[in-house]
This record gives structure tokens, C-alpha cells and sequence, in this order.
């Protein structure tokens, strides 16, 4: 014990100081230390992820390019044949598209065609030969213009479909689009792609959206020294078809891809393919098909918040967070009630000690007490029965207010309560009257043993020769405070036996224990007087307020 007591001496430690403020901390720091960690796991995740889609994107990108140029090498093929022939004429033309195989390997393209470039003034002399053989409705359309030189209409388009026969005739130079893109095809001489347009194959003006591949051809001889244009081989493109089948959908895993067409105004969608639920990060790529810049949007699916590995990192970091959090407020409330036990300890120990010395006091108090009675009885007692008879009832009082002392745990005892424990016995017979009075005040327990004891002897000689021995008799008992802590105690004696002027000088046993011990004890002079009309006792006792013995009445 005394080891603890030493030990709580030391003051209390930096945890015991903040025992709310210590768990918190240690929950935030591993609560940061696992949002650290779900933080670097997430971005990594984040970086695979993003070069995943990068991947991805530059997959599909490869594969637009690798179906532009297989596109291109067939057009490159077909330049070469039709550049070697005088005329090119629809048998001819069907057999070399037929012998080129191209189901299954020519995916997103509605074809091969082939435009022949003519002056305006020539249109109703080939309209006519194209009706004489196999388009008896053929026509140039829309009709050109007076100042327009030169038309490219649709001849041939293969295979044959009723699709495609409504681009038959269809005027390439009409529309601004096709018109350029056969311009950079005639100035490069290399297979070019338009940008974004309706194909004439589509039944309405605002139909899908696609594009076409342009090849020139040129005659073997030149003609004011440089070959002459004779018209264009060419293969229009359905943009969703191109797309869709162009790219592997098992590859994308979910991602959405999107072509565009840049345009001064901006990007012009032209194909899409939706991705899986909602998208999350895009990525944007060019891509080059026969010589035109296209661009794609690749939008990887939308991922959960948090990955797999992320959560079970911020749930094992939630738990272990809590239970030190537990655990750290249990060690500080622990070490907490270990010092509150440690200064209890030490309370009760000190009350025991400050008991132990009080005990000691009084017991020696009262032991001198009793000798002080033993000796003065025994100097007035003229017989042993007489000095029984005396002692029996001063060692009573002293076990009364003894009684009173114990009932309230050697606290505070009133005043009242004294009193009547030693006026007990007088007070049963009604002819005799007492009256007692005053306000509510309370001794300390060796004040409380002095009053109780010169209570007791006032009575005693008033029972034998008082007021208390005759029936008209009348004692009255009153007090008051007369200074802070000073109270006056007057026993008044009335209707008793008239008292002899010669027999009041006699000091007896009782007159010496109320003058000496009990005046002793008080630390107050007696005032007792023996007038004729009854004897006159006038005491001052300290009072004590309440809480004055708290260690008695409220600590076990």
C-alpha cells in the first residue's frame, strides 16, 4: 500500500491528464494512416486504370487504321485495272468486284463504286448509253448548274442492292464535302476520305452518318503533259457499321467508343457505342484514315468509389482504429480509477490514523473523567453504599451522552437531545414540570460529555433537595447564542424547598464537578448560584456548526 501511495505521489501521467482526448487521437492517426493507404491503393488503381484505357484506345485506333488501309489497298488494286482500260464497263467492273472476295473481309464499307468525272455538255449523251444497256433509269442528279464545267456521277456501285442502286447517278461535285475530299485525292493522288456526310445510298437527307474513301484514276497517256483525270474508284462507309466492325467488343470490357469528324465548328459525332452503365474516364485519341484525321472518344465504364482491396483496407482500418480506441480508453480509465482508488486509500488512511489519534484522546479524556468522579466521590462518600450509589449514577450520564455520541457517529449532538437524555428519568412524572427551550444548536462530542455530566448533577441535587423533590417544583432549562460560537446554558429553580443562607457556603461533590471538571472542559466559567428561591446555574458552551465533524458522519 504504502508502495502505491508513493507511486500516486509522482502526479498523474500525460494519458491520465486527457483520458478522452488520448483515444481520439490514437483513432484519427489510424484512421489516417488507413486513408493513406486506401489513398495510394487507389491511385494506383487509378494509374493501371488509366493505362488500360490508353491501351484500349490505342486498340481500337489501330484497328480504324487497319480497316482504312486494307480499304485502301483494294481501291489501290482497282485504280490500277480501271486505269488500264479505254472504258469501263459494267461487266468488267462486276467481275473484278466479284473476283476480289471481298464478304467477310471488306466489313463496314457498302462497297466498291466507281464515279466517272465528264464535262456537263456530255451528261445526256452517257445518260443515254447507260439506258440502253442495263439503268434504264439512270440520271445525273442533281442536275448542274450552268457553271459547272465538269460532274462526277455514280455509275457503278457493287455488289448490286437496292441500297446501293440509290446512289446510281448521284453527282459527287454537287455536295461540298465529296467535292474537297476529291480534290486533295486528285492533287495527292492517294486514297482520301471526306469527313462527315449522309450517303446518297440513305432514304432520307438526315439519315446516319458516314463517309467515303475516294481513289483517282488517271489514263496511262498524258495529255498536255500530265495524265488525265477519268474519274475516281471509291467506297462509301456507313459510320456505325465501320466502327462496330472495326474493333473487337470483348476488348473494350464494358468501355464506350465514340467518332467524331473535327470540324471548325467543332466535333460532329458520327458513331457511337454506348458504354456499359454509366461511363467514367474519356480519353481521346486522333486517328488517320486515308488521309483524314478523324478522332475518338474512348469512355472507360464507371468503377465503384472505392475498389475491392480499397475497402477491405478501409474496413480493416475502421476496425483496428476502434478496438485501440476501446482499448486505449479502457487503459485510461483504468489508470484513472487506479489513482481515484490510490487517493481513497490514502483519504482512509489518514481518516484512520486521525481516528486512531482522536480514539486515543478521548479515551484518556474519559478514563480521566471517570478518576476525577472516582476520587471527589470517594472524599465526600461517607459509606460504600453511598459511594456505589454516587458513582453508578455519574458513570449513567456519562454512557448516556455516550449513547447520544455513538447515534451520531461521534458527529455533532444538539443541545436538546443532551438534555432530555439526562432530564429521561425526571421527565416521566408528570407532577414534576420541566421546561425546555432554545434553539436548535450542536456540541462537539467532549463538549457534549461535560454538558450531559453537569446536567446530570444539577439534576441529581435538584431530585434530592430542589426544585425536582417537591410536586409545586418547576425547573426551567433555556439557551441562546450569545456570540458567534459561544451558546449560554441557565438552569433556573423554582417552587423548590426555600435553601438555608447558612448552607450555601458548603461546597459539595456536585457544586466542585460543575465548578472544576465540567468549567475545565468547557473552557468557560460556571456561574452557580444558591439564591433562596433555587439554585441558578449559568454555562457557556462552544457550538460547532454541522459539517465541523464531517469526517465522522460522512466517511466510512
Amino acid at each position: 500500500m504504502e508502495r502505491l501511495l508513493a507511486m500516486k505521489k509522482q502526479g498523474p501521467r500525460w494519458y491520465e491528464r486527457f483520458p478522452r482526448a488520448v483515444p481520439v487521437g490514437i483513432f484519427v492517426m489510424t484512421m489516417a494512416i488507413a486513408l493513406l493507404s486506401v489513398f495510394a491503393l487507389e491511385d494506383a488503381e487509378d494509374q493501371r486504370q488509366k493505362a488500360q484505357i490508353a491501351q484500349t484506345t490505342q486498340a481500337v485506333a489501330s484497328g480504324l487504321e487497319r480497316s482504312g488501309n486494307t480499304n485502301a489497298a483494294y481501291l489501290w488494286s482497282s485504280a490500277a485495272l480501271f486505269a488500264s482500260q479505254q472504258f469501263v464497263e459494267a461487266p468488267l467492273f462486276r467481275t473484278f468486284v466479284t473476283q476480289l472476295h471481298l464478304e467477310g473481309r471488306y466489313v463496314g464499307s457498302d462497297g466498291i463504286g466507281w464515279a466517272m468525272k465528264m464535262d456537263r455538255m456530255s451528261v445526256p449523251m452517257v445518260e443515254a448509253i447507260m439506258r440502253g444497256g442495263n439503268q434504264p433509269k439512270f440520271s445525273v442528279r442533281p442536275k448542274p448548274a450552268i457553271d459547272r464545267a465538269f460532274v462526277v456521277p455514280v455509275m457503278f456501285l457493287e455488289p448490286d442492292s437496292v441500297r446501293n442502286r440509290r446512289a446510281i447517278g448521284f453527282d459527287m461535285y454537287s455536295e461540298p464535302v465529296r467535292l474537297a475530299a476529291m480534290n486533295r485525292a486528285e492533287r495527292s493522288g492517294q486514297p482520301t476520305a471526306t469527313g462527315r456526310v449522309v450517303l446518297s445510298q440513305e432514304a432520307r437527307p438526315d439519315g446516319a452518318a458516314g463517309f467515303l474513301v475516294y481513289m483517282p484514276v488517271y489514263a496511262l497517256q498524258k495529255e498536255g503533259g500530265k495524265h488525265k483525270l477519268r474519274g475516281f474508284v471509291y467506297s462509301p462507309f456507313d459510320a456505325q457499321t465501320f466502327l462496330t466492325s472495326s474493333i473487337d467488343a470483348a476488348q473494350l470490357q464494358g468501355a464506350g467508343v465514340r467518332l467524331f469528324d473535327p470540324t471548325p465548328t467543332g466535333l460532329q459525332l458520327m458513331a457511337s457505342v454506348v458504354p456499359v452503365g454509366r461511363s467514367g474516364q474519356t480519353v481521346r485519341r486522333p486517328v488517320t484514315i486515308a488521309g483524314h484525321r478523324f478522332m475518338i472518344e474512348l469512355a472507360a465504364p464507371a468503377t465503384a468509389m472505392f475498389s475491392t482491396m480499397s475497402g477491405m483496407m478501409l474496413l480493416f482500418g475502421l476496425l483496428v482504429a476502434t478496438l485501440l480506441l476501446v482499448l486505449a480508453r479502457l487503459l485510461t480509465q483504468q489508470a484513472i480509477e487506479d489513482r481515484i482508488a490510490l487517493a481513497w486509500f490514502e483519504q482512509q488512511s489518514s481518516i484512520r490514523n486521525s481516528l486512531t489519534r482522536e480514539l486515543n484522546h478521548r479515551v484518556k479524556n474519559t478514563l480521566a473523567n471517570v478518576l476525577s468522579i472516582i476520587a471527589l466521590t470517594r472524599r465526600r462518600a461517607k459509606s460504600l453504599p453511598e459511594f456505589a450509589d454516587s458513582l453508578e449514577g455519574r458513570i449513567r450520564a456519562l454512557s448516556a451522552t455516550h449513547d447520544l455520541l455513538t447515534q451520531s457517529d461521534w458527529g455533532t449532538t444538539p443541545v436538546a437531545l443532551v438534555i432530555r437524555a439526562e432530564l429521561a428519568p425526571y421527565a416521566q412524572d408528570v407532577l414534576r414540570h420541566l421546561a425546555i427551550e432554545g434553539p436548535d444548536l450542536e456540541l462537539a462530542p467532549n463538549d457534549a460529555l461535560s454538558l450531559g455530566l453537569a446536567i446530570h448533577e444539577l439534576a441529581t441535587n435538584a431530585a434530592k433537595y430542589g426544585a425536582l423533590s417537591v410536586e409545586q417544583g418547576r425547573v426551567s432549562i433555556h439557551w441562546e447564542i450569545t456570540e458567534e460560537n459561544l451558546a449560554r446554558i441557565e438552569w433556573i429553580e423554582t417552587g423548590g424547598p426555600a435553601i438555608d443562607a447558612r448552607q450555601q457556603r458548603k461546597r459539595g461533590f456536585g457544586t466542585e464537578l460543575i465548578e472544576k471538571v465540567v468549567a475545565h472542559e468547557l473552557r468557560h466559567p460556571v456561574d452557580l448560584q444558591f439564591d433562596p428561591e433555587g439554585v441558578r446555574c449559568t454555562l457557556f458552551v462552544p457550538v460547532r456548526r454541522r459539517d465541523g465533524f464531517t469526517m465522522r458522519q460522512g466517511r466510512t
